[in-house]
Formats: structure tokens, C-alpha cells, sequence
């Protein structure tokens, strides 16, 4: 195999980088080019994305990329958090600075909705989990509010289309990104125009879907002078970043659930038909979009936010602690304390989360934690039940016993957690790789240029590249007796 460069931006709801794929017979290697801060920014009542500035990061990164491997560059991916969008007027200028998801114009908007439209009929027509914070809410919002950005928006795109249209002038809607809008109907494989029409979000806003591996053409002109990047093409990757992880799972068979750690854990299996029915409704399971025509049949969770919201708060009082320190505090904490669920509104965008961790437990009749170490193994034990909850409901869903968790991601390096999770499930856990939605970006950019022949032999490279650990569960005596405990929470 002749060798490949490739560039991935990974835009994260924390950070992003710019990351340099090398592809050849040796297998994929990495190289970070440029890292930066992402975050939201407060304008009067509401909370934005600065996209400007993530534009700026993004050609910073570019530039410096190419400027390392200068003509081996053979094309450009990017992949971003889902649900949120940017909206173009008649002129293909952005309209305003595009929300954050955890703004508070979406509050109420579910019950809203579920006014003019029952939540089941919903669901039917999307298969998409309940969350206020999805496109359709946020749209339905601006609905309620006449707001006059919507009547003069021409086109939705959500943030890797956005940038992509940035970087190419291109406008085009990416499968795995447009499925987590709730506007998508997974069983007719496209819009869900009825649905839509129902609640007077205008249609003609939504564009072509195209699938992943799309490729968009070449840089604007103007673009790759400033970068000095001539002849480079873009790729419509797997624009969620989920989608982009899952497709690096570096697995061999099927008997498998795959957990993306980050802010969000998103835990599920791949299918290849969307699975929309009573009983995923009744577990609030959803059906996105994935590589190669799959269903990322899921659940999102809140993940390791809670963690660094309470590490974001102990800074700004001059405790500066790392992930490690924080997992060696909890280490030393005792087992099995107080328990939270993770998917308690209360957690999604609190102005202080420790005290909405102490809060919680003293409502729900447990110890308040009250040191780092104890507030941080709750949040820790917590997370692993509720990895068991879902790994349950999938199980169940599907009929079957997955007998190995993958964790992927940026939160595949908190052992304790890893330990955790496979205590709790009593599954097998392997966790890594780290860079793993980078990695599955370059993954669809190299099939959509010929550099690999498909998803299969993308995730061989991944065992052959990138080394991953493995837990086993231990105590299933005592983590079935604190799961208890937490199925109680949950009712």
C-alpha cells in the first residue's frame, strides 16, 4: 500500500483537534497537529457556539497540517457533536451565531410538541430517543418564539455541514449527522416532511442527504491559497462524531456493544435495519444513522460532563485536579456510597453540579457525599449502573447476551471506570481506541479514495495499529447488591 495522508478536524462539545492519518502497509498512525478549546459562549439569556472562532481553529489547523505533510494530503474529514445547526439566508450567509444544546429555549418544547403530536407518533416517525436538547425541539422553539431567523433561513445544516459547506461552498446534508436532528425518518430513509409540515417547520430547508464517504469536492479556491492546500479534496465523512467512533471499534464479530465515552456515553449495537417498536419506545432507545447504510441502534447518556463539570468548579475555586488525581481521590473513597442517575434533568446544565449531586442524594434519602474523592466515585459507581441499565435493555431488546463492552473514546483512559463498568455488567470490557473517532474519520475518507476496500478492512487496521486494554469483572456479588439499590433510583 502507497502511503496516504489523511486530515481529520474532530470538533468535540470540549475540545477540537486537527489530526494527521498516515496510512500505509505498516498499519494507521496518528499525529496531533492542532488542539483547542471549545465551549459555549453566553449572549444575553442563551448559550452559542462561537463558530467563527471554531472556523478560525479549524483553517489554523489546516494550514499547519499541510504545511507537515505538504503534498501527500489526500483529503479532508470533519466531524462534530450532533443535533445542533447553523441556518443560511438567500445569500448562503450564516444567520446568527448557532445555539448551544443545553440553551434554555428548548425547555418545555417536548411537552410542546407532544400537543400537536403524540410522542409515540413521534417516535414512529423517527425512532430517535426523547431529549429536549434535539434539532426537532430546537426548531419547534423557534417555531413558538416567530422567530425571524427562520423565516428567512433558506438551508439547515448541521455543524460539520456547515463547516464543510466553509470549506468547499458545497451544500449538503450527512446521513449520520442528519439522523440525529429528529427530523429523519429512519424507515423511509429521509426527511420526515409530515411530521415537519405538522408542526410549520418549513421543509424546503432541508436538503439532499448524501452517505458517508460523499466526496464534496475540492477547497474553495480562496480557501486553499490561505491554507496552502491545492488540489486536496473534502470528504463528507461519518459527520457525527459517534458515527465516526463506531466505525473504529476495533472488533472482529458481531456479539459486541460498543460504549463511546466522552461528555456523552453512547452505548449501543450495530444494526442494519432501524428497530422502532413499543418496547424500544417504552426504553427511549434511538435509531441514528451509521456507516456502510447501519443503525446505530442506542442510547445517549449523560457521561463524563458530570465529571468535569464538578473538576470545572473545583478549578475555579484553585483545586486544579486531573483525571487522574480525581481517580486516585475516588480509589481511596468507600465503595459503594450514594448513587445518582445520570439522566436526572437536574444534571443536564446545573450552575453548580456538586451541589446538584448533594442535592439529589438528600431528596432520594442517601449520605451526601461531601469530599472530591466520595463525590467522584459516585459519579463513577453511577455511570457503571447505568451502563449495566442499558446493556440490560439491549440485551433484552435484541434477544441476545453480548458478552463484551468496547469502550472507545476519551473515556476509555479512566481505568476505574473501565473497572466499573465490566464489575457491573459482568461483561468483558476492552477499552480503546482513545483517538478512535478520528480514526474512523480517516477510516471513510480512505474507503471514499481508494485507499481501503471497506469497514471491515478498516477496523483490521485497527487491531494492527493501535493497542487496547482488557477488564474483567470482579466482586458480582457486591455490585449486584448496589444495582439494586440504583434499579430503585431509576423507578
Amino acid at each position: 500500500m502507497k502511503a496516504a495522508t489523511y486530515l481529520a478536524v474532530d470538533l468535540g462539545a470540549e475540545s477540537g483537534r486537527i489530526i494527521l492519518g498516515t496510512l500505509d502497509d505498516q498499519g494507521l498512525k496518528l499525529t496531533e497537529v492542532h488542539r483547542f478549546a471549545n465551549c459555549g459562549v453566553r449572549l444575553g439569556d442563551h448559550l452559542h457556539w462561537d463558530a467563527l472562532r471554531l472556523w478560525g481553529e479549524i483553517k489554523a489547523g489546516l494550514q499547519q497540517a499541510g504545511s507537515q505533510a505538504g503534498d501527500s494530503v489526500q483529503s479532508i474529514g470533519l466531524d462534530t457533536w450532533g443535533v445542533d445547526f447553523g441556518l443560511l439566508d438567500a445569500s448562503d450567509n450564516l444567520i446568527g451565531s448557532p445555539y448551544h444544546y443545553r440553551d434554555s429555549r428548548t425547555d418545555g418544547m417536548m411537552e410542546a410538541v407532544f400537543e400537536r403530536v403524540p410522542a409515540d407518533e413521534v417516535y414512529a416517525s423517527t425512532g430517535i430517543q426523547f431529549m429536549q436538547l434535539n434539532s426537532l425541539y430546537q426548531l419547534y422553539s423557534m417555531v413558538q418564539a416567530n422567530d425571524p431567523a427562520l423565516s428567512i433561513a433558506r438551508r439547515f445544516l448541521n455543524m460539520p455541514d456547515l463547516f464543510n459547506f466553509f470549506l468547499t461552498g458545497e451544500k449538503a446534508n450527512e446521513f449520520t449527522i442528519s439522523t440525529t436532528t429528529q427530523c429523519y425518518n429512519p424507515v423511509k430513509r429521509a426527511w420526515a416532511f409530515d411530521l415537519l409540515s405538522t408542526l410549520d417547520i418549513p421543509s424546503h430547508i432541508f436538503g439532499e442527504i448524501v452517505p458517508p464517504g460523499t466526496v464534496l469536492g475540492q477547497l474553495r479556491p480562496a480557501v486553499a491559497d490561505e491554507l496552502g492546500l491545492s488540489a486536496v479534496s473534502v470528504v463528507a465523512g461519518a459527520g457525527h462524531d459517534t458515527a465516526s467512533a463506531v466505525a473504529a471499534v476495533p472488533a472482529s464479530g458481531q456479539d459486541y456493544i460498543y460504549l463511546s465515552s466522552g461528555t456523552w456515553s453512547l452505548m449501543g449495537v450495530e444494526l442494519d435495519q432501524p428497530l422502532i417498536d413499543a418496547e424500544s419506545l417504552a426504553a427511549n432507545m434511538t435509531n441514528e444513522g451509521g456507516v456502510d447504510n447501519k443503525i446505530r441502534f442506542l442510547k445517549n447518556i449523560v457521561g463524563l460532563w458530570i465529571l468535569q463539570e464538578c473538576r470545572r468548579q473545583w478549578s475555579q475555586r484553585g483545586f486544579d485536579h486531573d483525571y487522574s488525581q480525581l481517580s486516585r481521590m475516588a480509589s481511596e473513597a468507600p465503595a459503594f456510597g450514594p448513587l445518582v442517575d445520570p439522566g436526572d434533568d437536574r444534571f443536564l446544565a446545573p450552575e453548580d453540579m456538586v451541589a446538584a449531586i448533594q442535592s439529589y442524594c438528600r431528596e432520594s434519602g442517601q449520605a451526601v457525599p461531601d469530599d472530591k474523592g466520595a463525590i467522584v466515585r459516585c459519579v463513577l459507581e453511577s455511570l457503571a449502573m447505568e451502563y449495566r441499565w442499558v446493556a440490560d435493555q439491549l440485551d433484552r431488546l435484541l434477544g441476545k447476551e453480548h458478552s463484551t463492552i468496547h469502550i472507545i473514546g476519551g473515556g476509555s483512559q479512566n481505568q476505574l471506570l473501565n473497572q466499573f463498568t465490566a464489575n457491573a455488567t459482568g461483561k468483558t470490557v476492552v477499552a480503546g481506541p482513545v483517538e478512535a473517532t478520528a480514526i474512523g474519520n480517516i477510516l471513510v475518507q480512505a474507503a471514499a479514495m481508494g485507499g481501503i476496500d471497506s469497514l471491515a478492512e478498516g477496523r483490521e487496521i485497527v487491531r494492527k495499529s493501535f493497542a487496547v486494554d482488557t477488564y474483567r469483572p470482579e466482586d458480582a456479588s457486591a455490585w449486584d447488591q448496589a444495582y439494586g439499590r440504583y434499579r430503585q433510583l431509576k423507578r
